[in-house]
């Protein structure tokens, strides 16, 4: 951390009881300034040189002349940085060794500004010396810059627009430079986890900021994303990054998918979230969903997380959706066909609503009408194999037992048992739990492509094949 000294007399001042603040002299005491609850008793000339302010309020008229021998007590509670951001300034005043460094410097500078310690009362005062401590150190260095930034959260100045606006500047200014460019200095979180595994010198990756970020109240956090992402030369993705650490380290309960409380950081996070599809990993859009579900947020940003979870679909996994219920991913998968997605998409969508329902399947309460209701939304879909479709029937008919006939017929004829692998239909010809109408379809099949494979034929289309063997029910509790 940067810092300066002003100063080079030793301190004098001394604490009587915790409300006291004087400085040791021989010259009596002239003036009581009152912060508070904490009383300095001081000297008038160190300090009307320098401020402008006291030197209003101190000077005496004619018409005080007869109270000129009377302490005078002045009560400016209202000063920024209350009593400690007033000593430092008293401190300069009386020419005493004072240290400026991240935490202090934005308190110091805007207590010297309402004190006006300008120019005016004398050449290289105490605002004039914080802006160039500022400007040549301060706004150079990342770490200092985002501790002064996080300072500026707990004043209340007309001064801390413009430092706000300096800080906001100079932490985007720096996340924005090329990487190459970028010590390992600059990063402190980040570099404490490589050295960890050991990689303290690998390269500096694009995200190296990200986790510095999270630091910083959700007010100030959403000033910095929107001036990096203004700059223009971060990607998305790293935005998108940026977005999910700090969810991570801020929102309680976030990164095991269950969010503990209310935290108006959610909205601004999403609000955040560039438009790029695949700015952010379709893992946080669905955690950032359910999250808005549960803290009951606003239709317009449930709506906006459904879109975005829908137009990358295909890369979500079946625990990114798993805690839906089936209406819910109905509703995602329809979303998504109104997109007209490519094959490709379709094939990755449709194996992946294969695996939920799989999962989903294990719970005795699910609706045969709900199953087939997700399974024949996807009718169209193709499909490279249907083992992960011919599991998710599996289990639904292992947990549902009572189920008719005709039902398991209904449900079966979802399945192509052309697309189903030697592995599923060893399974699926010892499963005692699907209709022999199914079971002979997959024997029938099998022969069919163990003698195409052996003289070089392909497989024909099977012709309409009727049984008229009754369909038996079996405790076969063996899975595929």
């Amino acid at each position: 951390m940067k810092f300066m000294k002003l100063g080079t007399k030793p301190d004098s001042f001394q604490s009587k009881g915790d409300n006291v603040r004087c400085v040791t002299t021989e010259l009596e005491t002239e003036i009581i300034v009152i912060i508070g609850n904490v009383k300095f008793y001081l000297h008038k000339f160190p300090l009307l040189s320098k401020s402008g302010f006291l030197q209003k309020l101190i000077a005496t008229s004619k018409n005080e002349e007869k109270e000129k021998n009377q302490i005078k007590e002045i009560d400016i509670s209202e000063i920024p940085g209350g009593s400690v951001a007033f000593e430092i300034c008293v401190k300069f005043c009386y020419g005493i060794t004072v240290t400026l460094n991240a935490y202090n410097v934005v308190s110091a500078r805007c207590a010297a500004e309402f004190l006006e310690m300008n120019e005016t009362f004398e050449k290289s005062n105490l605002v004039y010396k914080i802006d160039v401590f500022l400007n040549s150190t301060i706004f150079r260095s990342w770490k200092d810059s985002i501790i002064v930034l996080q300072t500026t959260r707990d004043l209340l100045s007309n001064y801390l627009e413009e430092l706000v606006k300096r800080c906001l500047h100079s932490i985007a200014s720096i996340a924005s430079i090329d990487t190459s460019k970028v010590k390992w200095s600059y990063s402190y979180n980040r570099k404490k986890k490589l050295e960890k595994v050991g990689k303290p010198e690998e390269a500096v990756p694009k995200d190296w900021w990200v986790e510095d970020l999270c630091d910083l109240h959700i007010d100030l956090y959403k000033q910095v994303i929107e001036a990096i992402k203004n700059r223009g030369k971060v990607p998305n993705n790293v935005i998108g990054e940026a977005l999910h650490a700090y969810a991570r380290r801020r929102i309680a309960g976030f990164s095991k998918g269950s969010v503990q409380n209310i935290d108006r950081s959610l909205t601004d996070i999403i609000e955040l979230i560039p438009d790029e599809k695949g700015s952010v990993s379709s893992s946080f859009l669905t955690k950032l969903h359910r999250a808005s579900i549960f803290l009951g947020c606003e239709e317009t940003v449930k709506d906006r997380l459904k879109k975005r979870i829908s137009e990358q679909l295909e890369e979500a996994t079946v625990n990114d959706i798993l805690m839906y219920d089936l209406d819910m991913v109905q509703s995602l998968v329809k979303e998504f066909m109104n997109m007209d997605p490519k094959t490709q998409l379709k094939v990755s969508v449709a194996k992946l609503i294969d695996g939920y329902l799989a999962e989903k399947s294990r719970d005795p309460n699910l609706s045969l009408q709900n199953f087939l209701s997700l399974l024949e939304t996807l009718s169209s879909f193709p499909r490279l194999s249907h083992d992960g479709l011919y599991r998710a029937i599996d289990m639904f008919l292992k947990e549902h037992s009572g189920i008719s006939k005709s039902e398991k017929k209904r449900l079966c004829g979802l399945m192509d048992c052309r697309k189903l692998s030697a592995e599923a239909c060893e399974h699926a010809v010892q499963n005692e739990r699907l209709p022999m109408r199914v079971i002979v379809q997959v024997l029938f099949f099998e022969q069919i492509r163990a003698n195409g494979s052996s003289t070089g034929y392909s497989t024909p289309e099977l012709t309409t094949t009727t049984l008229n063997t009754e369909d038996e029910e079996w405790d076969n509790e063996k899975e595929f």
